[in-house]
């Protein structure tokens, strides 16, 4: 059963693996690599989504110096953080369904960590450097430009460098008439030193979102990326 649920991921993102392996430890959070002693996979996907971040952050480089030739370095690095950040990533991870196929333990699964948007951010990092490790930087390049670029660039284009994702909810409703969004904190949790954010985002009548982060501005922006991608989806007008 498990094989068959790695095989429909794998027509999902556009990739067969020749180390099936390699795409289960990607899935694989700690909470239930720590819980279930009858596992093959040992390893949860930490080292995977610390390898991922930074070949995602290359191959993400490589591809805005050759689409915008003209940019300065300050606006490609712009792009870029735009791109790589965690509420890109769990936009990028919810096309895809990661959240049905990760492997958690019972804590995160009744603390709906299926939908998380930093679990699902660690996912997507993780299955790059699985994509890499099987078959190297071609097939991680495919990747990365099918599931997290092409939309992107389709979406924003040339706005990518100048605006992030709270200014582009708040030119797409103004653009419609639309009222402005309110942001509000609903949970946080954590140690003064190291906090995690819960904001929700709504646009009264029309759609509410939810992102974390380590900072109110952080988890503000995973918020306000949802929002955008749902109202998008909806063809808002």
């Amino acid at each position: 059963m498990r094989e068959n649920r790695l095989e429909e991921l794998e027509r999902a993102i556009g990739y067969r693996f020749r180390q099936p392996v390699l795409l289960e430890r990607a899935l694989t959070h700690r909470s239930a690599a720590s819980e279930d002693a009858n596992t093959r996979v040992r390893a949860d996907n930490e080292q995977l989504e610390y390898l991922g971040d930074a070949v995602l952050g290359m191959l993400v480089s490589e591809y805005l110096i050759g689409t915008f030739a003209h940019w300065s370095e300050g606006q490609l690095s712009k792009s870029r953080a735009r791109l790589v950040n965690a509420a890109s990533l769990c936009i990028a991870a919810r096309r895809l369904n990661l959240g049905n196929y990760l492997r958690l333990g019972k804590g995160e699964e009744k603390t709906g960590g299926r939908d998380k948007p930093a679990l699902l951010a660690d996912a997507f990092e993780a299955v790059v450097a699985a994509i890499y490790l099987d078959s190297g930087l071609p097939a991680a390049r495919e990747f990365v430009k099918r599931a997290l670029l092409d939309t992107a660039i389709e979406v924003e284009g040339s706005r990518l460098e100048s605006s992030d994702h709270k200014s582009a909810l708040q030119e797409f409703l103004q653009a419609r008439g639309l009222p402005p969004a309110r942001y509000a904190v609903i949970h946080e949790a954590g140690p003064d030193h190291q906090k995690t954010f819960w904001i929700q985002v709504d646009v009264p009548g029309l759609v509410n979102a939810t992102g974390t982060g380590l900072n109110k501005k952080e988890a503000e922006q995973s918020a306000a990326a949802q929002a955008l991608e749902l109202l998008r989806a909806g063809e808002v007008k």
